[in-house]
């Protein structure tokens, strides 16, 4: 039997109101969790090969989609293009849940993260599922798992509270994106129905997650604002996640995948692309509930 969460969160270790509530949403998402169960291991039929003459990712979600470019593309190229693009997402998504796992590991059954604690094993169980089955694509149609090329910065050491806050926005950030992309491939019959699988599938887990992150985050910045969080403070972390929103969608633009799919020039192509008023358009598509989310809980505000 799954054991209740007991114990209440917060510096105070007093239990609130808003303790209460997230207590029942924890209890909930871990009843779904534990309801809609699947072994990854016996789950999917993968086919010996995916055929390289039809489309691996949607038309309207590669990175040249609402350019003038995707016009110049023979359909060999588009669907090459695709295949790679398809590839280079699941990378990201390999590399990216890494990233969370070691995070949310680093705080479950700590001080001050008594009460998600039991709704992390669940969190963490499936985030390992998720990244073995990406991997296993990666790695059974295309023999690689892209590189991870994100720049890791030094940045100056932070208050626990505001650490551990950037941690899991930045989740929420990652698994919305993601989301996204994963709502429209698996409702393309275009798609090969191996594709639409582990889509549908990762849908159906992130739903979850996105609920959970949605409402620890609104919890730990309130948190922060009782704290006294300062306007400087305020502005340091609304100006970290608006970079991170930017450099997030500009890793869709792999200049690796431009090469392996036969386009010429792949950094100037890049350039190219993330400059276009087009794809800028896309990125507000791609972001708009996370930057609505944002807004409405007043992490940002009217300058982002």
């Amino acid at each position: 039997m799954r054991p209740q969460n007991t114990q209440p969160t917060g510096s105070a270790g007093t239990a609130t109101a808003d303790d209460t509530e997230f207590r029942a949403l924890l209890d909930r998402l871990s009843d779904k969790a534990t309801a809609d169960y699947y072994n990854p291991f016996t789950t999917f039929d993968w086919p010996p090969a995916i055929p390289t003459d039809g489309l691996w990712m949607s038309p309207e979600l590669l990175s040249v989609h609402g350019t003038e470019l995707i016009d110049e593309l023979s359909p060999a190229q588009l669907q090459a293009l695709s295949r790679w693009e398809s590839v280079n997402f699941y990378s990201l998504n390999v590399h990216g849940i890494r990233e969370l796992l070691i995070e949310v590991t680093r705080r479950i059954h700590t001080p001050g993260f008594e009460l998600p604690s039991e709704f992390f094993h669940h969190f963490i169980g499936e985030e390992n599922d998720h990244m073995w089955f990406f991997a296993t694509f990666c790695l059974k149609y295309a023999d690689k798992i892209y590189p991870d090329k994100s720049v890791k910065l030094p940045e100056a050491p932070r208050d626990p509270d505001v650490e551990s806050f950037l941690v899991f926005a930045r989740i929420l950030i990652f698994e919305q994106i993601v989301d996204h992309y994963n709502v429209q491939l698996a409702a393309d019959q275009r798609l090969h129905p191996t594709v639409r699988h582990i889509n549908r599938l990762h849908h159906q887990d992130e739903s979850r997650h996105i609920a959970f992150g949605r409402r620890l985050v609104q919890l730990m910045w309130k948190r922060l604002l009782d704290s006294g969080l300062d306007e400087v403070a305020r502005l340091e972390l609304r100006s970290y996640l608006g970079r991170y929103l930017t450099t997030s969608m500009e890793s869709f633009y792999n200049p690796a995948v431009y090469r392996d799919a036969g386009l010429a020039d792949g950094f100037a192509l890049r350039r190219r692309l993330l400059a276009h008023p087009a794809r800028q358009a896309a990125h507000a598509k791609v972001l708009h509930k996370t930057t609505d989310f944002l807004h409405r809980i007043g992490v940002f505000d009217a300058r982002h």
